[in-house]
């Protein structure tokens, strides 16, 4: 029987040449057979959402004038839960996600969310300024947030890994970020 629990893993890269979906899949993998929940994985390059296109801003909520925000606000409110996998870049997150955020509020509201990061430093920095941009839009956010440190053989040569090899130190946080956002759906489950 299938879970009617779906998280949707926002991958927070577009760039040409990105490792995200990679990674993406990895932590896609690892919540598939240690939560039990479903696993959609959302490409932000599928989601083209011009900037500032909205007549509205977003805290006014539906209507939508554009129809590529009515098809983004159904596909975050369609999902139980959300996870940004995201690079960090110049120790932030790409502005492909906070434009992704941005373009909606009240579907934010109360998600639990879960932040992934990588980098050549871990992406420490990036997914503390997530967690603030989605406290701002009242996301719950869980508590362990992941990063996974990326050589620089990786970053600048675009060296092949393996993240189930070259990750392994980091299947434990995974493990702990998922487990956190599941309790936090099923604690948002018992508020409705």
């Amino acid at each position: 029987m299938k879970n009617e629990k779906t998280v949707l893993l926002i991958m927070g890269s577009t760039r040409a040449g990105r490792i995200c979906p990679k990674i993406t899949e990895w932590v896609a993998q690892i919540g598939r057979e240690s939560t039990g929940l479903e696993y959609e994985i959302v490409d932000l390059a599928d989601w083209p959402l011009p900037m500032d296109d909205e007549p509205a801003i977003p805290a006014k909520g539906e209507p939508y004038a554009q129809l590529h925000t009515r098809a983004w606000s159904e596909k975050i409110k369609s999902a139980d839960a959300v996870v940004f996998v995201t690079p960090q870049f110049n120790w932030g997150y790409p502005a492909v996600v906070k434009n992704a955020i941005d373009h909606l509020y009240h579907e934010w509201r109360n998600k639990p969310a879960a932040i992934v990061s990588y980098g050549g430093h871990g992406g420490g920095k990036c997914a503390e300024q997530l967690r603030q941009v989605a406290g701002a839009v009242k996301m719950r956010v869980v508590p362990t947030a992941p990063g996974i440190w990326l050589s620089d053989a990786v970053i600048r040569e675009g060296a092949p890994f393996e993240p189930d090899r070259d990750f392994k130190s980091h299947l434990p946080s995974i493990q702990t970020a998922l487990a956190e956002l599941a309790d936090h759906m099923k604690a948002t489950s018992a508020l409705s």
